[in-house]
């Protein structure tokens, strides 16, 4: 029973679901004052985490060939042969059903139908067709992914907003420079799975040049929040500290010191992203009640 229950944990790839519910859930308090209401928060992080391990799933199902040949999936349920593919369907599927049971009924239409959005996106455009067809597949298929601090903000408000968009661009331009660095180090995987990845197709030194001109597209972008009102200085302070990092580790990987340098940028950026929503939590939290005291302060004096 413990190795099922472990191999259907894996089948849901725990950690970036993690990644993905928690900007949801930074989009869920950046959407209001203070604490967002309890159902939307609790019903509206379960719906976002089951819709998010089932495209997990029907990405593993979907891939199952490619993982059997690449070593970094070897290990995957499918790969091994621990699960079947009708077992994972099975799962993948009831767990589709039930996040939009719970959103629809708990939260919001409009969330249940952007978060199906997304789901089919990742599971079924980006893996069946887009992975396979183009070696900007991750650009374009990186929507799905991106999408996560969008479907936060509607839990929580039933109404999208140019401030959730710009979460959602953050991310979207963030992925490309993120995966590829992956890709430079996984790229004998990629090409023997024959999956037409930027390194396998255009080679090593021209993804090095795209990861520097998507690193500084993303550090321009992440300056919208500030520019637009959004946020304030501790978030402008924070951005810029992260994206110059971001830079450093980016121009490095020009003439990288050894081979494991595309790791490195490839494990700062996940730490980069989940600062930099913390840092718009702090923002918003540390600011956002000094000026809703003002105008008391003001009728006070």
């Amino acid at each position: 029973m413990k190795l099922s229950l472990s191999q259907y944990l894996q089948l849901t790839k725990p950690r970036i679901v993690a990644l993905l519910v928690f900007c949801a859930v930074i989009g869920m308090f950046l959407a209001v004052p203070g604490m967002p209401p309890w159902r939307a928060l609790v019903f509206g992080t379960l719906g976002i985490w089951l819709a998010s391990s089932s495209a997990a799933a029907f990405n593993q199902l979907i891939d199952q060939r490619i993982d059997k040949v690449m070593v970094r999936t070897a290990n995957r349920p499918l790969a091994t042969g621990n699960l079947n593919p009708r077992q994972v369907f099975v799962f993948a599927m009831a767990l589709g059903i039930a996040s939009m049971v719970v959103l629809v009924l708990l939260v919001n239409t409009l969330t249940a139908v952007l978060t199906f959005a997304g789901l089919i996106g990742y599971a079924v455009i980006y893996t069946a067709f887009l992975k396979r067809a183009t070696p900007q597949n991750i650009v374009i298929g990186g929507l799905a992914g991106a999408i996560p601090p969008v479907l936060g903000w509607t839990a929580v408000t039933g109404s999208l907003h140019p401030y959730a968009l710009q979460l959602c661009l953050i991310i979207f331009v963030w992925t490309p420079p993120h995966f590829w660095a992956l890709a430079i180090f996984r790229r004998d995987d990629y090409s023997r799975a024959q999956v037409p990845m930027l390194p396998v197709t255009h080679g090593v030194v021209y993804t090095r040049w795209h990861i520097l001109f998507y690193t500084v597209l993303l550090v321009l972008v992440t300056l919208l929040p500030a520019m637009t009102g959004m946020s304030g200085l501790i978030y402008l302070g924070g951005a810029a500290v992260l994206g110059g990092a971001f830079l450093y580790y980016a121009v490095r990987l020009l003439n990288p010191p050894d081979e494991r340098f595309a790791m490195k940028v490839f494990s700062y950026s996940i730490v980069y992203l989940m600062a930099l929503f913390a840092f718009l939590l702090a923002d918003h939290w540390l600011v956002e009640p000094i000026l809703q005291q003002g105008p008391v302060l003001q009728q006070t004096v």
